[in-house]
């Protein structure tokens, strides 16, 4: 599978909870929950005038009361659109490195202690608010974006300490198991946690027909690329975000990463 196919799966297993297309462009909407959610994908070809379409673009993220911001990979449309953003004033942020894994060898986990369902229960979601700190605005707006998945998913939580001390989500098409929102609580962070669940997670992929796993991950996050490295991950694309006249810290005020 080429790169922009696993882009394009990417956008399937996280969905917004609204998109419209535009020339070429997806326009995503999700009330502000994660920026992956509420972004612009432009990676389809574009006829209209550049300019004014960014214009219209900018018009309706403010409708919404939401920052414009546009995911910038490989496979934009136009080829130098990046280039024409940072001109007129976005900010870059994020650069994430986008990560494959051939799932023929993968090792069996050692510990057990997981849970997984294919439906978001309440269970899970509480354990997932808590350690990701979901704000109580986002929780109703992740919930339904959780249940717009259409793809085959599994939903993990591994336990210590009568608890669950991580979560974790992967979402099955096409042969490849996308992993979103790996979360593990700061108190059992560097311990191997998260490495057994996310094996736990690939097994449940490899029994439903997945022979291949991607993720995303923030450039800068040393300690996830270790993990992900030592899995066997290795980086085929990477993408950033460019956002209107707002630094990152402003942007999290309205956006939940």
């Amino acid at each position: 599978m080429d790169s922009r196919s696993i882009e394009e799966l990417s956008l399937n297993h996280w969905p917004s909870l609204s998109t419209l297309v535009y020339d070429g462009w997806l326009l995503r909407f999700a009330n502000g929950y994660t920026k992956r959610a509420n972004s612009i994908s432009p990676i389809y070809g574009s006829t209209y005038d550049l300019q004014r379409k960014m214009d219209d673009c900018e018009k309706m993220y403010r409708d919404q009361r939401l920052p414009v911001i546009y995911k910038i990979t490989p496979f934009v449309h136009p080829v130098n659109l990046d280039e024409v953003l940072g001109e007129r004033g976005y900010s870059q942020l994020d650069i994430t490195s986008v990560q494959v894994l051939d799932l023929e060898h993968v090792r069996q986990p050692q510990l057990q202690g997981v849970k997984v369902s294919e439906e978001a229960d309440p269970a899970w979601i509480h354990a997932f608010c808590a350690i990701n700190r979901v704000k109580e605005e986002h929780k109703a707006t992740m919930v339904t974006m959780l249940g717009n998945i259409k793809a085959r998913k599994a939903l993990i939580s591994l336990y210590a300490d009568g608890r669950a001390i991580a979560c974790g989500c992967g979402v099955l098409e096409r042969g490849y198991m996308g992993l979103f929102d790996i979360v593990t609580d700061p108190v059992y962070r560097n311990q191997g946690y998260a490495e057994q669940m996310i094996l736990h997670l690939l097994q449940w992929g490899k029994q439903h027909g997945a022979r291949h796993s991607y993720l995303a991950v923030v450039a800068n996050n040393a300690p996830a690329r270790r993990l992900y490295e030592k899995l066997g991950y290795t980086e085929i694309y990477r993408y950033w975000y460019r956002v209107k006249g707002m630094g990152e810290r402003a942007t999290h005020r309205y956006i939940q990463k």
